[in-house]
């Protein structure tokens, strides 16, 4: 479907309930589009995910959305102008549902890959009309429904009772929709109007016209009669077809291909009921290529002599079906369907082809005086609604990338507050109780390792392997300084097990850096500290901004990794205190001195022997 479809809902929903329910139900019905373009195309499917998800916001039935879509449809193309082309149709809302085809036709040239329904009136009375509809969308029934009750109160001033009397599939497995409709209006007027000109004149009637003027009037005419056998058809169409007499008694499915209206059969009953459509019909064309010079020299077939109809291009026949009582026949009163001077020669036609009396010799000359200017601006237009697109895709793959890029430096909580235009000072927060951990890369220096490529090489491994392992247990990695790596847990998203979580992953990086090989070659040991108490935790600046940790807390534990043991885990008496041990083996360090806090009793943590026994063989099964 085309975009004015979905602007016409986008429109009417934020009107009636809001921006917030709008954004809403596009999260809701899974629909990425945040603004939809009024010429492009888009899966039907979005429509009803809209409609799903807003009937589920208002605790209503998906056909009473669907029903209001309808509607909105038709209140946003009136603001248009649209309403003005539904207004010329005729006098009467039954003249309007006679002339729905012609519409959506005239409709194609604006937009070209429209999929239109298709619907006509088989019983009409003074209290309305059966419409049959047809279509290829599935669930668009309360969708057509809400357009027509929308039109007759606002265009024609009246109002409808509809229901739904049949409703199937064309053929099993297939899209296709018919729905039969009883529509219940006033329609008085229009029958009284109908039965005036159906009255006897009063004045002396005409005598007969034979059928052969008639054809001759109209070159390209069809008569059928009541079996769908062609009577009479004109001299141009014959000449078209190759000059044979063998055209007439044939069925008409023969000769000719139903394109409009669709998805209906060709048939005397059809035909009768769509006398106000516009059909268009193709001449069906030979699969061979007959050479006409060597016609004379070979024997006639027994079918279908189509030895005129060897040109390229199909010929779209289009017009009305009229019924003529006198012979008891229809004619098709038609002209060829001609864009360009260009494609008469494919067709085999020639402008003298063409009716004198009617348009279609100035519509040719016309459309090709402006072909190539339409041209160049349709390929402009299409050329920068595929640079447009492009840019939308490429819009969101930056802006997929700079969401990764900002969420690894800024916790995505604190970025989206910021996004929404907070003040930086405004993120910063005290927490009552959080848990920090400094790791530094022990025996990592010039001495040991040649060249600085290897230095970066193989912090980047480290580091690396630490990174993969901070979500994993819900901790924070706050910043890189040198050789040291340090992490939180319990901010910004606050959680009782902290302690725990900072614990487990400390004994994780002890084990994994063991068998941890590095570019340089070299066995490296880290020295974790870790300390858990109160703090304060924000954005502060502009240029370069990253999520900082303030107070005492941060500082002890980073004297816990200062005064630790390389392959230990040094943890502090309050960290310590929220750890449980039947979960933990922790060892007593005894009393020692830190700068700052005077003598402390300090641990170290290790896990338990049956945990370790059991992570060595994993490690050592997966590196053979």
């Amino acid at each position: 479907m085309y975009g004015m479809l979905l602007e016409s809902i986008q429109h009417f929903v934020q009107l009636e309930y809001g921006e917030e329910v709008w954004m809403e139900i596009l999260q809701e019905g899974g629909v990425k589009n945040t603004v939809f373009k009024t010429r492009q195309q888009y899966p039907d499917t979005l429509m009803t995910n809209l409609a799903t998800a807003l009937a589920k916001k208002n605790c209503t039935s998906l056909d009473t959305t669907m029903h209001f879509f309808g509607k909105c449809f038709v209140r946003f193309f009136s603001n248009l102008g649209y309403d003005c082309m539904i207004k010329a149709t005729g006098r009467y809302f039954c003249e309007f549902l006679q002339c729905v085809d012609n519409i959506h036709m005239q409709m194609r040239f604006t937009y070209p890959k429209m999929k239109s329904p298709s619907m006509y009136i088989t019983h009409v009375d003074p209290h309305g009309v059966v419409l049959i509809y047809r279509s290829t969308r599935q669930g668009f029934t309360q969708y057509f429904m809400g357009q027509l009750f929308q039109i007759a109160k606002d265009l024609y001033e009246t109002t409808l009772d509809i229901r739904v009397l049949e409703s199937s599939n064309n053929n099993p497995g297939s899209r296709n929709v018919m729905v039969k409709f009883r529509i219940d209006f006033d329609n008085r007027d229009y029958i009284a109007k109908t039965r005036r000109m159906n009255a006897p004149n009063s004045r002396k009637e005409l005598s007969p016209v034979p059928c052969n003027l008639l054809l001759e009037l109209f070159p390209f005419g069809v008569v059928i009669n009541e079996k769908m056998r062609i009577i009479g058809v004109g001299e141009k169409l014959l000449q078209s077809w190759g000059g044979s007499s063998s055209i007439l008694n044939t069925h008409v499915d023969e000769i000719f291909k139903l394109r409009r209206p669709k998805g209906i059969s060709f048939t005397w009953r059809n035909v009768n009921y769509l006398h106000s459509v516009m059909f268009e019909l193709e001449l069906v064309r030979s699969n061979e290529i007959i050479n006409v010079e060597n016609v004379i020299d070979k024997p006639r077939n027994t079918q279908l002599d189509r030895k005129g109809s060897q040109g390229g291009r199909s010929i779209l026949l289009k017009g009305q079906m009229r019924y003529i009582h006198d012979i008891k026949a229809i004619v098709f009163l038609c002209s060829p369907l001609i864009n360009s001077l260009e494609e008469l020669p494919s067709m085999g036609l020639y402008l003298n082809d063409l009716n004198p009396h009617g348009m279609s010799r100035e519509m040719v000359l016309a459309g090709w005086q402006h072909c190539e200017r339409l041209e160049m601006m349709f390929e402009r237009a299409e050329q920068r609604s595929e640079e447009l697109e492009m840019s939308y895709k490429l819009l969101d793959q930056w802006k997929n990338k700079s969401d990764e890029l900002l969420y690894s430096m800024i916790p995505q909580t604190v970025a989206d507050r910021l996004r929404a235009g907070s003040n930086p000072m405004s993120t910063c927060e005290s927490f009552e109780s959080i848990t920090v951990l400094f790791c530094e890369l022990c025996d990592f220096n010039y001495s040991t390792i040649e060249g600085v490529m290897d230095i970066v090489s193989s912090m980047n491994a480290v580091f690396s392997l630490f990174d993969s392992l901070m979500d994993k247990f819900n901790v924070y990695k706050v910043e890189t300084v040198g050789r040291v790596y340090m992490a939180a847990s319990g901010a910004p998203d606050r959680t009782k097990h902290h302690a725990r979580n900072i614990a487990d992953v400390s004994l994780q990086l002890i084990n994994r850096v063991r068998f941890l090989k590095l570019p340089s070659g070299l066995d490296i040991q880290i020295r974790i500290g870790i300390h858990s108490g109160p703090a304060v935790a924000g954005i502060v600046g502009l240029k370069v901004p990253r999520y900082c940790f303030f107070g005492d807390t941060v500082n002890t534990a980073s004297r816990m990794q200062t005064t630790g043991i390389p392959g230990k885990i040094h943890i502090s008496p309050d960290t310590r205190a929220l750890l449980p041990s039947d979960l933990y083996h922790i060892e007593p360090r005894g009393t020692l001195w830190v700068k700052g806090k005077g003598n402390m009793e300090t641990y170290f943590l290790n896990e338990k022997q049956e945990s370790r026994i059991s992570e060595n063989k994993n490690q050592s099964s997966i590196l053979t």
